[in-house]
């Protein structure tokens, strides 16, 4: 199928494309990797009057230590962070997850901003922001704000970015010595998307349990992740998470691989 009509901009800076998507509202669509948005514009699943094109606006990318932060800008590649040495030092998890997204190809193309934005649920980085406490950087004609990742994944593929508001950044608070993380996702297929997959971190704050593929956003098991043993754990898991069957798993089959993950998590980062 061909993709339907629109109109295109390519702004030559942030500003230009926030003047762009206030004047033309719900019409407008942005348009950074396009790994999610061109196969739905191809299949008519979206039709918006006009694409403004992000691609040229060079500081909406890299990855930069400041202090405690790590900052990684919305039109930063997976691969650039797959091959980050940044990353690996102070985002082991994040390190971890990125190899299981989709394929090389696809990997060049597509940007940590594009899958935040969308906010598939059966999509790595949304879990990882969950279970690293990162925070988000969102910016309109009205000013910049900050929202934590716990309070930006609403409903599926919602989010709390606004009308004519751009993901520019995201945040993570870097590893620290006695931090632990582990991360795991089952899939059909290498490249697929999760049947079930879980982003576990543990801090001097405490254990986070980010599951994804288990929900109509990435999940925090907040009960199974306050238990002392793994037994209890998995008890509490049953209240934390209620997994949807799709096409080839049933409910029971995706919390028995919840249980599995969350045991291989466990005594992964318990050591």
């Amino acid at each position: 199928m061909k993709a339907p009509a629109f109109a295109y901009a390519k702004p030559r800076s942030l500003a230009e494309a926030l003047e762009l998507l206030e004047r033309h509202g719900e019409g407008a669509r942005i348009l950074a990797g396009g790994q999610s948005l061109v196969p739905t514009l191809n299949m008519r699943l979206s039709s918006p009057e006009l694409l403004v094109d992000i691609n040229g606006l060079d500081e909406l990318r890299g990855i930069a230590l400041s202090g405690g932060t790590l900052r990684i800008g919305a039109l930063t590649t997976h691969s650039q962070v797959e091959r980050s040495a940044e990353v690996r030092k102070h985002l082991p998890l994040l390190a971890e997850a990125v190899p299981h997204i989709a394929h090389v190809a696809i990997r060049n193309r597509g940007t940590i901003g594009g899958s935040l934005s969308l906010a598939d649920p059966a999509a790595e980085y949304p879990a990882c922001a969950l279970a690293l406490s990162a925070v988000m950087t969102l910016k309109g004609k009205a000013g910049e704000r900050k929202v934590k990742a716990e309070q930006f994944f609403k409903a599926l593929f919602e989010t709390e970015l606004k009308p004519g508001e751009v993901l520019t950044a995201v945040e993570f608070p870097v590893r620290q010595a006695a931090d632990r993380s582990h991360f795991q996702e089952l899939t059909r297929r290498h490249g697929d998307y999760a049947i079930v997959g879980l982003a576990a971190h543990r801090n001097a704050e405490g254990l986070r349990l980010a599951y994804f593929g288990a929900g109509a956003t990435p999940v925090l098991a907040r009960q199974a992740a306050a238990k002392r043993t793994l037994e209890e754990a998995k008890a509490a898991l049953e209240k934390d998470l209620e997994p949807p069957a799709d096409l080839y798993h049933s409910a029971a089959t995706k919390m028995h691989l919840a249980k599995v993950l969350l045991e291989r998590a466990w005594n992964a980062i318990s050591k």
